[in-house]
């Protein structure tokens, strides 16, 4: 049982992956590497982790994945390589409003730093990267897991340096055991409704929590398009399969919710669920941009204008390939439906800490 490297740690999607490859007897030990300003955050959550799982122990390193050898020592790499069986790279930057230039920093030359690591490990049995779907970026129609084509444009930064990682990640293929996976928009643990940031699904319960005193509801979204998302559980429980699975080898997947509801549909239910009241006119997409451009409206609805693209969005994600490869592990999906209210619920609960919302 070989150790498993992780990057992106603290983040809620690694926090919740080391408790699962911990509470399914994966590994017994995972090393991090973790930025110096989340050093000690991270160490409380090991604490909390280890006490939980007194057989398991989480090793930190002090580093960044944008320096060269992710900034460690080599006396530490030299140390760690031989014991890492599994890397799994999930760091990046993802707010939708970020400039180019730290998108390129983080995601593109941080996972350039992350393959040349991988050189460095005699033993490594699957590279684990975390992509998005959303490298689609403006194409239109249905979007085949194995495609890497780029799009006509992006619609944000975000977007278009996850593309040009991916592309880094997915020329390695020839020459290591790579599982790319590609996830929609990723909302809160289906059961719990936990999560760390309040962005994707949770910027429409923004909306509708400053609205919810106002004499109009409008109508938010398209009735023709779905919105893409996925729960965190479902997501790490599928990694873990693929990782497990040696069918996943050289393989890309998107994950995603396996019965996917219009916009409008979800936003109508989150009203319902808030608020008990209806909606009534539509306010066109291309207005609600306009105005989320004035930064007085988006910082008191805590909504960047680039989330008006997903409402509204041109592509679809097949997932033939994930399905196979997750249909022996049995991998239960959820319907967003049956655990909305345990998402409103813990949004409810927590909205009024400037922690779980994206400076905008």
């Amino acid at each position: 049982m070989g150790s498993h490297f992780i990057t992106g740690f603290p983040g809620f999607v690694a926090t919740h992956l080391i408790n699962e490859l911990f509470n399914q007897k994966v590994t017994n030990e995972v090393i991090a590497v973790v930025k110096p300003d989340t050093l000690a955050c991270a160490k409380v959550i090991v604490q909390k982790i280890e006490q939980r799982f007194e057989q398991c122990q989480i090793i930190l390193f002090e580093g960044d994945i944008t320096l060269p050898n992710l900034d460690l020592a080599e006396a530490d790499v030299q140390l760690i390589a031989p014991k890492i069986s599994v890397l799994w790279h999930l760091a990046a930057e993802h707010n939708l409003m970020m400039k180019r230039e730290k998108a390129w920093k983080v995601n593109v030359h941080g996972t350039a730093n992350v393959n040349d690591f991988t050189g460095k490990l005699p033993n490594l049995e699957r590279y684990m990267y975390f992509s998005t779907a959303f490298i689609a970026g403006k194409r239109q129609g249905e979007i085949l897991e194995m495609e890497l084509i780029r799009p006509p444009a992006f619609y944000n930064y975000l977007e278009e340096s996850k593309f040009e990682a991916e592309l880094l990640v997915d020329d390695l293929k020839l020459e290591l055991p790579v599982t790319i996976i590609r996830p929609t928009m990723i909302y809160g643990h289906s059961q719990t409704g936990s999560t760390e940031r309040f962005d994707g699904i949770y910027f429409l319960m923004n909306v509708i929590d400053y609205l919810k005193d106002k004499r109009f509801f409008p109508q938010i979204g398209s009735k023709d398009t779905d919105l893409h998302v996925v729960a965190l559980d479902y997501v790490v429980n599928a990694s873990i399969a693929l990782c497990l699975n040696n069918q996943a080898e050289g393989e890309t997947v998107h994950l995603a919710d396996r019965q996917p509801y219009k916009v409008l549909v979800v936003y109508q239910k989150l009203v319902h669920l808030m608020t008990k009241r209806k909606t009534f006119s539509k306010l066109p997409l291309g207005i609600a941009k306009v105005l989320l451009e004035q930064s007085n409206i988006r910082t008191a609805l805590h909504v960047p204008p680039q989330m008006v693209d997903y409402l509204d969005y041109a592509a679809s994600f097949d997932t033939k390939d994930s399905h196979r490869l997750l249909e022996q592990a049995k991998i239960e999906g959820v319907d967003l439906f049956d655990i909305l209210p345990n998402l409103v619920d813990f949004y409810e609960n927590n909205k009024h800490l400037s922690s779980y919302h994206v400076k905008i």
